[in-house]
């Protein structure tokens, strides 16, 4: 979504998270039962992959592997930055993806005709352009799974 007033441009952008290789996300359901309106429990679970082990070598099945032939650390450094416990903690999230994009802007032409500020939030990704024109663009990354 956007909108444009005056000298201001305001994005919303969703940004679909996919779990990581042998991995699966669950939603669980809040204390009635139901499944909550906004994402807040949503549980990282490991998936069998021994069907892809045939197809594809390689790769290895941290359910059904024996333990002396899986890696030492089983652990994704994507799980380990991400998740809380078993559970993927949407403040790790969105504090990785604004150090991931704070980065990267150094890195884009654009840098040198726009200040950017990364502004305060728990469950998303919000930051502000300021270009040399005063033209301001603030954008919000929302994440889903």
């Amino acid at each position: 979504a956007w909108s444009i007033q005056e000298n201001s441009i305001d994005y919303q952008l969703l940004v679909f998270l996919r779990p990581p290789p042998g991995h699966s996300f669950h939603l669980e359901p809040d204390t009635t039962g139901q499944l909550p309106g906004r994402p807040s429990n949503i549980r990282v679970v490991l998936e069998c992959v021994c069907w892809k082990k045939q197809v594809l070598r390689g790769t290895l099945c941290f359910l059904h592997q024996h333990e002396d032939k899986l890696p030492k650390d089983q652990s994704s450094i994507v799980l380990r930055t991400l998740c809380t416990s078993s559970y993927l903690d949407m403040q790790k999230v969105a504090c990785w993806a604004q150090r991931l994009l704070r980065s990267a802007w150094l890195l884009l032409p654009q840098s040198h005709h726009c200040q950017l500020t990364m502004l305060p939030s728990s469950q998303s990704c919000k930051f502000l352009l300021i270009s040399t024109a005063n033209m301001t663009i603030c954008t919000e990354i929302v994440f889903a799974v």
